[in-house]
């Protein structure tokens, strides 16, 4: 099999060839690019492999491109070049040998056979030549195109060995088998289960980065239940175990909250791409097995779990190295408001979508977003009607919001404003008068303006007994 067209389409890899030519440098694009290419999706990311100086290759090849720069790793012997729409990656073929107690290989230099068998996967073991004798034929010792074929993740060796030596393969494993909707060989998913615990020696933030890119997969479920199958779940997110399973009492059971969030998840990746409101459908039940009751006139119950949840949100961020500032701040809100909106499907207020507006700000439609997603009744009909009572919820939000504008709600008069009119210190008076003012707002008794909030605001101050000492703000 030969890619010269298709490498035509690039002229890196004509110059890169010319280059490894003059130098007497075997050279080869390996890895990712590769599989992509056989699969026909787009890839911006190049990996060579020179038997030789990756750095050396990459120097001269800036050189020959102009004015682009060359990033150095000589503690992992790899050279990185913008180029471009593309990352350019070089690094000498090697050899890998590994301790129990570490991800960290020994490298050795190699030959290209030598960094092909050090792969993870057989799709990802591919190399194309760029070595004039050869240019543009694929060299592929493990069946990596037949594996794209039958859709199978396998690794070029014995997998036991290829996850002992580095766990956090098997977290790759699962990543392209979610996001390529591939298979993972028996063989190989079975030395997963075997390995599970191998992955303590892993950094949390590998094992993250994998995950996260498990999520942002166009079906995410598939992913987390080839986690939770092989036990690797449970080795970092024991949270989300906790939420498997359906326990019975007096004939009567609740519904696999491990499932239904799946399902919340995957419903939300139809419609978004958001990696942080893809957490929030992921974390939005978390505590349901911290609070789950059995109330025999009503059955099963999980009362408070939204606020429990909201508590729960920092501390699996800060253990899982999720990112401790407004991100987790939006997650944290979700969980704590998603229940929310479906309360008012029973009953739409003018006063309850005020202040929902209110609590929820920006990320309202973020809200209705994930509340859409949590209706995963197997009943259509329910399901159906929901959806359109949703549709008053959200009509009624932008009527309020057109008259009221409480989305981002900002006091009408300030805390400073007060205590000038009055001569007032600061003080929890000043407070529970701002707080007389919102609530006000909120119940609709009067308008969110600063005339009629002035007014109102002379009616407090009469009823303690204030002086205004200045006239109308």
């Amino acid at each position: 099999m030969n890619f010269i067209e298709d490498l035509k389409e690039i002229r890196v890899f004509k110059l890169i060839g010319n280059i490894a030519a003059q130098r007497g440098l075997e050279t080869y694009a390996v890895g990712g690019y590769v599989r992509d290419l056989l699969l026909k999706r787009p890839c911006k990311d190049i990996d060579f492999v020179c038997v030789g100086s990756g750095i050396e290759l990459a120097e001269v090849v800036a050189k020959e491109l102009g004015d682009v720069q060359v990033n150095t790793f000589k503690n992992f012997g790899t050279a990185m070049i913008k180029y471009q729409d593309f990352d350019l990656e070089f690094v000498g073929a090697r050899k890998e040998s590994y301790r129990t107690d570490s991800r960290k290989p020994i490298v050795e230099d190699g030959s290209i056979e030598d960094d092909q068998r050090r792969r993870d996967f057989t799709i990802n073991a591919m190399a194309i030549s760029l070595n004039k004798n050869n240019f543009g034929e694929l060299i592929d010792p493990f069946g990596g195109v037949a594996h794209l074929a039958k859709k199978m993740i396998q690794t070029p060796l014995d997998p036991e060995i290829t996850f002992s030596d580095d766990p956090l393969r098997m977290m790759r494993a699962i990543r392209f088998a979610s996001q390529l909707s591939f298979d993972i060989e028996a063989g190989t998913f079975e030395a997963i289960i075997k390995n599970t615990s191998r992955l303590k020696i892993v950094s949390m933030e590998r094992i993250t980065d994998e995950l996260n890119k498990i999520i942002l997969s166009s079906v995410p479920s598939y992913g987390f239940k080839l986690l939770y199958q092989s036990g690797l779940l449970k080795e970092f997110f024991p949270e989300m175990v906790a939420l498997h399973g359906v326990e019975y009492v007096d004939n009567k059971a609740h519904k696999d909250n491990f499932y239904h969030t799946l399902q919340v998840l995957d419903n939300v990746a139809r419609v978004s791409n958001d990696l942080w409101l893809r957490w929030g459908a992921i974390l939005h039940d978390i505590a349901k097995p911290l609070t789950k009751r059995f109330e025999p006139k009503v059955g099963w119950t999980f009362h408070g779990h939204e606020d429990k949840g909201a508590r729960m949100t920092p501390g699996i961020f800060r253990r899982m190295k999720l990112p401790m500032n407004e991100k987790m701040d939006f997650v944290q809100k979700l969980v704590r408001l998603h229940l929310r909106p479906i309360s008012l499907v029973k009953e739409v207020t003018d006063s309850a979508v005020r202040r929902l507006l209110f609590e929820a700000g920006d990320d309202v439609d973020a809200l209705m977003t994930l509340c859409r997603a949590d209706i995963t009744s197997k009943n259509t009909e329910k399901v159906a009607k929901y959806l359109n009572n949703f549709e008053r919820v959200q009509k009624k939000m932008i009527e309020l919001e057109e008259r009221d504008k409480v989305r981002n709600f900002q006091p009408p008069i300030s805390g400073d404003e007060i205590m000038t009119m009055f001569n007032l210190p600061a003080s929890r008076m000043i407070g529970d008068i701002k707080e007389q003012i919102k609530e006000a707002i909120m119940e609709g008794d009067i308008k969110n303006s600063r005339e009629e909030a002035f007014q109102l605001l002379m009616k407090i101050a009469k009823e303690k007994g204030l002086i205004n000492q200045k006239v109308n703000p």
